[in-house]
């Protein structure tokens, strides 16, 4: 959630920290701070986005080579001046910042009330570091070893960044299930919650593993164990550019993506897949093809808009690959106790690769033998590190806290994953399994052509500016897509919405109709396209608003609907990666009319390492 950054070394550390906090943004938006050392901590921090916090600091001393700041998501305690970060220990000698929540803070805070603490604010963070600095005061020795000891007690998730007084280069860092990763530059080093903040500065980066703490000063980097071993930095190459997080002329994140899509799906596919040749080569589960096709069942976890990818990979795996599926939100899954026996297949899906609760619950998988598949878009990630197996999607950095081109990447390499199965399983004819690699290799060139519509989707973005609600349908393949419709609509409009088979709609939704509720059908051609017509026609019986996307060449859908979509026709399987397209640009379109931060909506973080 919270994004955090830091700077050690011989440059100025604010415009660093500063403009790190700036892409860091999408993590969280209700305040910001910044810490820098100089002869004293000048803390700095404010209510809002990164912005009032720079307008803040304006004439104010900047100077400092060591500094840390952060940009919050609220946890515990609203979003103010005082509950931002970064926080000073009672002694005003340490400052802290945190990605994470602290669980038995409560305990811990009548520990340090009793002892005479008194406390700023309503965070759990501020009770971390004030127990961190009374270990430190009665025990001796220095912060490092408060630290360790501290973790030891704490009861979380964590990534926090340290800073004393008395030592002026250095920053002290730790992290359990919020990530880190620490950036190698010629006599500095930065920190931060991923490599966006770090890609202008340097390509060569460490990801700092769970239960480590990091002693960084300007030409040392030490990585310890909580036993205070030392351990071996990693150093991996960043396969990141800096124009990728760049806006690059488009006035939104989210509308930069979404154009972005037919590139980021065809460098899903590049490599992979040789539509002429009839093959996949997915190097990441080659060795466990066996495996995999030997499984009794899959069970796939996610959370958010992945968790609908996964809603569309049953479909596809269960035909497919005729193993049956099941997919489970990862904040269920973790907490219940799931029958998992050794060799079931367990997918995880995770933008970030560091979704908290889809890491918990692979993590208790793993250790009850299933095997563990990551489809994934951030190299290095933790659920890459933690499967056995598993894809990346190569979407590339992802800004706008809404989803749009890491789900077609999901799509596309669950795609690739799942015909390279189905092909090793002998369950679909050698025929059928060319016919739908041809369909996926036209994918990013009809994506092109949906694109073209975006004035067309933006005039009819205008008719539904104004509504309260909305309704989603769709049956078979993109009964998923309508539930990922419904929620692009939520997040960057407000507009309450809701997915739906549209089969259902008669056990309940279609009480809501009325001249004032616009139903989106997602219409396109499948075996279940004259089903669908008909509930068009229920719709408009009861004087619905009917919005359908539908395929080019459909002369029916026209004469019932109100407003249509037409897209290119796909093979049902393949249809879901074209579908959600138009509706990610109608969600946008919509969330502008009504004057909505679409990059940063309200209450929202792009990657959600807390439970």
């Amino acid at each position: 959630m919270c994004g955090i950054v830091g700077y050690v070394g011989s440059r100025q550390a604010y415009p660093v920290v500063i403009k790190g906090l700036k892409r860091l943004e999408y993590r969280g938006y209700d305040s910001a701070g910044i810490a820098l050392l100089n002869g004293g901590i000048k803390l700095y921090k404010k209510q809002g986005k990164v912005a009032d916090l720079e307008n803040y600091t304006i004439g104010k001393s900047l100077e400092g080579n060591t500094a840390i700041g952060h940009t919050r998501w609220a946890t515990h305690g609203e979003p103010s001046d005082a509950n931002a970060h970064p926080h000073l220990s009672g002694s005003g000698e340490i400052a802290m910042i945190h990605n994470g929540i602290i669980e038995n803070y409560a305990s811990l805070k009548a520990d340090l009330l009793q002892k005479g603490y008194r406390f700023n604010s309503d965070t759990d963070t501020e009770v971390l570091l004030n127990f961190i600095e009374d270990i430190y005061k009665n025990n001796g020795g220095n912060l490092e070893e408060a630290l360790r000891i501290a973790l030891k007690r704490v009861v979380g998730a964590y990534c926090i960044l340290l800073i004393e007084t008395s030592n002026p280069d250095t920053i002290i860092a730790a992290r359990k299930g919020s990530p880190l990763v620490i950036g190698i530059g010629k006599n500095e080093h930065f920190l931060a919650s991923d490599a966006t903040p770090i890609v202008e500065y340097t390509k060569e980066v460490v990801y700092v593993n769970d239960y480590e703490i990091a002693i960084v000063k300007p030409d040392e980097l030490i990585l310890k164990n909580l036993g205070n071993e030392k351990q071996t930095p990693f150093i991996t190459k960043l396969d990141l550019e800096l124009d990728t997080i760049e806006k690059g002329g488009y006035d939104h994140f989210m509308l930069k993506e979404i154009f972005e899509q037919p590139k980021t799906i065809l460098d899903c596919l590049r490599g992979r897949l040789n539509a002429e040749k009839g093959t996949i080569q997915v190097s990441g589960i080659e060795n466990y093809l066996d495996e995999i096709s030997k499984a009794n069942r899959i069970i796939i976890i996610a959370c958010g808009t992945s968790w609908h990818a996964g809603l569309v990979a049953e479909y596809i795996i269960e035909e497919t690959c005729r193993i049956p599926v099941e997919v489970e939100y990862a904040s269920e899954f973790r907490y219940r106790n799931p029958i998992v026996h050794k060799g079931d297949m367990i997918i995880a899906i995770s933008q970030s690769g560091e979704t908290a609760d889809t890491i918990v619950a692979i993590e208790k998988a793993k250790e009850q033998g299933a095997i563990i598949m990551g489809i994934v878009n951030v190299v290095g990630s933790s659920i890459a590190r933690i499967s056995q197996t598993g894809a990346y999607t190569h979407s590339g950095p992802e800004i706008g806290v809404a989803s749009t081109k890491a789900f077609t990447g999901q799509l596309a390499a669950l795609m690739l994953v799942a015909f390279k199965i189905a092909h090793h399983k002998n369950t679909i004819s050698e025929e059928r399994y060319r016919e739908l690699c041809a369909e996926l290799a036209l994918v990013p060139g009809k994506v092109e052509k949906i694109l073209e519509q975006n004035d067309a989707i933006k005039a009819i973005a205008e008719t539904l500016k104004d509504a309260s609600d909305a309704l989603f349908l769709g049956r078979g393949y993109n009964f998923p897509i309508a539930l990922e419709g419904a929620l692009k609509l939520k997040e960057i409009s407000y507009i309450h919405a809701e997915g739906y088979p549209a089969a259902e709609m008669k056990h309940g939704p279609i009480a809501l109709v009325d001249d004032k509720l616009p139903v989106i059908f997602v219409a396109t051609k499948d075996i279940y396209h004259e089903k669908i017509i008909s509930n068009m026609q229920e719709i408009k019986a009861r004087k619905g608003q009917v919005i359908a996307v539908i395929n080019e060449g459909d002369d029916v859908t026209p004469a019932i609907a109100d407003s249509v979509i037409m897209i290119p026709e796909a093979d049902e399987i393949i249809a879901p990666i074209l579908n959600v397209v138009p509706l990610q640009l109608l969600s946008y379109h919509i969330g502008i009319a009504r004057g909505c931060n679409v990059d940063m909506p309200r209450n929202l973080a792009k990657s959600v390492t807390v439970e």
